[in-house]
């Protein structure tokens, strides 16, 4: 039977990563309440309901649409799919406790490799592609409704078929194949937890400096400049630029 001394390291490591990464979101989300378009999400949200709004605006543009629905459909299809066939692959993982389990902390210096606590972190890893898998089979699930909404010719028919409505539910699906996306990266830290306290822990720390670097878009100054740039500058005359320092 473990103690709680037993834990203690992987116990710090697990508060102090998720710390770190509620700090950051927590950053991030004070960003987006004074701009909505700091990160690329809230950029594509902008462009999702622009995309709703000409599509049932022109009706020419039916055939665009459920191919560019199709393509979202299938990416997030796919990605449930890999999802589900990483939580068979946890599942077989937790199988194998008893033998793996010290073997895999031989890196380490610190942490327990008892046989409970590496079923805990299993499970954790486990929760993590199921919450992939849910989010991904919803976004499938609300994309599907969409497909038919957007193509309705009278959507003044009912206040649920309207441009702002349809684009609401399309919303919800990219925030949940975002949700899905996020559970993956997430699932790197819990992997090297595996191998360890203190690789959960500096993982964490790479994920979150990963994720600032994705996460933002490109402030209007900065595009700007890159747009005189490139209206003075031959592009190849920037690339060379570029390389050469």
């Amino acid at each position: 039977m473990m103690s709680f001394a037993d834990f203690l390291t992987d116990l710090i490591a697990l508060a102090l990563s998720t710390a770190i990464v509620a700090a950051y979101y927590g950053f991030l989300n004070m960003k987006v309440r004074v701009n909505p378009t700091y990160t690329i999400h809230g950029v594509n949200a902008l462009a999702r309901s622009l995309w709703v709004e000409h599509i049932m605006n022109n009706p020419g543009k039916d055939v665009m649409a459920v191919q560019t629905l199709r393509n979202f459909i299938m990416g997030s299809s796919l990605m449930a799919s890999t999802a589900a066939l990483l939580i068979i692959g946890t599942l077989t993982l937790s199988g194998q406790a008893q033998n793996i389990s010290q073997s895999w902390h031989v890196l380490s210096g610190h942490g327990s490799y008892a046989t409970e606590l590496w079923i805990i972190k299993v499970m954790f890893l486990l929760f993590d592609f199921i919450v992939a898998f849910f989010a991904f089979a919803m976004s499938v699930r609300l994309a599907n409704h969409v497909v038919f909404m957007v193509n309705v010719p009278d959507h003044d028919a009912h206040h649920n078929l309207s441009p702002r409505a349809v684009a609401r539910r399309l919303q919800r699906s990219g925030n949940m194949f975002a949700i899905g996306m996020r559970a993956f990266f997430f699932a790197v830290p819990l992997v090297f937890w595996l191998f360890g306290p203190g690789f959960l822990l500096v993982s964490s720390i790479g994920l979150v400096v990963a994720l600032y670097q994705l996460d933002r878009s490109e402030p209007e100054d900065v595009l700007i400049a890159r747009a005189r740039l490139g209206a003075t500058e031959p592009a190849s005359a920037a690339i060379q630029a570029k390389f050469a320092k």
